[in-house]
């Protein structure tokens, strides 16, 4: 770079048109030279590094994870398909249990009453389910990884099995994992009314009474599909606790489970509230003042 310098400032002759040399000044002796700066363009995108690629990796890993615990689970659950018994046997198996407990065989048909109340209080998706609530069984497992043990959240497909093939234990994760499994060969196997039918031949109702025949007229006097909405719901109500639940020996415990029942029929809509206060409205004396008397007839 040059600059044109007037006459007396060193050009030679005094021409104004000569150019004098430029003069950058550097650093004073002694003193460090100064770094440049950078200064970033003010166009393009951001700039986000490494971070956002360690981010994907991590859900990556974490999709992948899923989809090998997915994998291993479906391949477990085959295997308890296949060495899990076969479940035609399952009318023989109800049959020999009545057989041993004066029951007569086969029960007749579930009455739509004592059906709704079962299936109100024990296992509300049990029309729509493959033999396994699916919603709790990923609860009940969310809660065993938690450390918290093996809780509620059996089918009544389930509770089935137990009874039938499981001598109605139901107190290791190996046993419950099989009635997982025997849940569903019941589901593929058997009508919705042909396992309510088996489900209420077989189960105990406290004060020796097993099979619904039997409760209902050992607590009531009347046959099955001869009870009101609040004997239906108390009944209904026992087969969790059939001891501690007797309506003769713990009323306050058969009322409390009434209340639940009723509630549960209001919630899912087989009752109105108008329906539910009307059933409560009866006194538990009256509900079970033909017990012991038997069914005539």
């Amino acid at each position: 770079m040059t600059v044109r310098g007037t006459a007396g400032d060193g050009g030679l002759g005094n021409d104004p048109t000569i150019p004098l040399p430029v003069v950058i000044a550097g650093p004073a002796a002694g003193t460090a030279t100064p770094r440049r700066q950078y200064i970033p363009p003010a166009y393009g995108p951001p700039f986000y590094g490494p971070r956002r690629h360690r981010g994907r990796r991590w859900l990556r890993r974490i999709a992948g994870t899923v989809l090998v615990l997915i994998l291993l689970a479906i391949l477990a659950f085959a295997g308890l398909l296949l060495v899990t018994p076969s479940v035609g046997n399952a009318p023989s198996l109800t049959r020999a249990q009545d057989i041993a407990h004066h029951v007569a065989y086969p029960g007749p048909p579930v009455p739509a009453r004592f059906a709704e109340s079962l299936v109100a209080t024990e296992d509300h998706r049990f029309y729509s389910e493959p033999g396994i609530d699916l919603y709790a069984v990923a609860r009940v497992g969310a809660a065993f990884l938690q450390g918290n043990g093996i809780q509620g959240g059996a089918t009544i497909y389930q509770q089935l099995a137990k009874m039938l093939y499981t001598g109605g234990h139901s107190d290791s994760a190996k046993i419950e994992a099989e009635q997982v499994a025997l849940a569903v060969k019941l589901y593929w196997t058997y009508s919705r009314p042909q396992i309510l039918r088996m489900y209420t031949d077989v189960a105990y109702f406290g004060n020796n009474d097993y099979g619904l025949v039997n409760a209902a007229c050992g607590y009531f006097g009347v046959r099955p599909a001869e009870m009101s909405w609040p004997q239906a719901a108390m009944l209904a109500g026992m087969v969790q606790g059939p001891s501690v639940d007797d309506p003769l020996t713990h009323p306050a415990n058969a009322r409390a489970r009434e209340e639940h029942v009723i509630g549960r029929l209001v919630a899912t809509g087989k009752l109105t509230q108008a329906q539910a206060d009307a059933a409560l409205a009866v006194p538990l004396s009256r509900l079970v003042a033909r017990a012991g008397r038997g069914c005539s007839g």
